[in-house]
């Protein structure tokens, strides 16, 4: 929440917010498709398309992301795990630049 460059890209109430993301990463993780069931599929590329994210918003997410999971206690190891992960998901996002399709990627896993 403290990060104005990224807070500008979320509503004033992140309720909705959180819980999409907690829902996503739960079954990103291996858990129930509860985000799937109740949102459709995750479709991140097109869903976040209409922001702008350059690779310094996407590492920057990827900061915080970090230390909500340290916050949360969650162990080095799988953090390293599950970043292993996260990191080539946040460079997907990634849509500025001269060299970026201003389309959604094909791939459904990446989109």
């Amino acid at each position: 929440e403290a990060d104005e460059e990224l807070r500008r890209l979320f509503p004033d109430d992140l309720t909705e917010g959180r819980e999409k993301q907690a829902l996503f990463l739960e079954q990103w993780l291996g858990g129930e498709p509860r985000y799937s069931e109740r949102y459709g599929h995750p479709r991140l590329r097109m869903r976040h398309f209409p922001f702008v994210i350059d690779e310094r918003a996407a590492g920057r997410w990827l900061r915080h992301m970090g230390e909500a999971f340290r916050a949360a206690g969650v162990p080095e190891r799988e953090m390293q795990e599950v970043f292993a992960g996260l990191g080539p998901l946040a460079r997907q996002m990634v849509n500025a630049g001269d060299d970026v399709p201003r389309e959604p990627l094909a791939d459904p896993f990446l989109t």
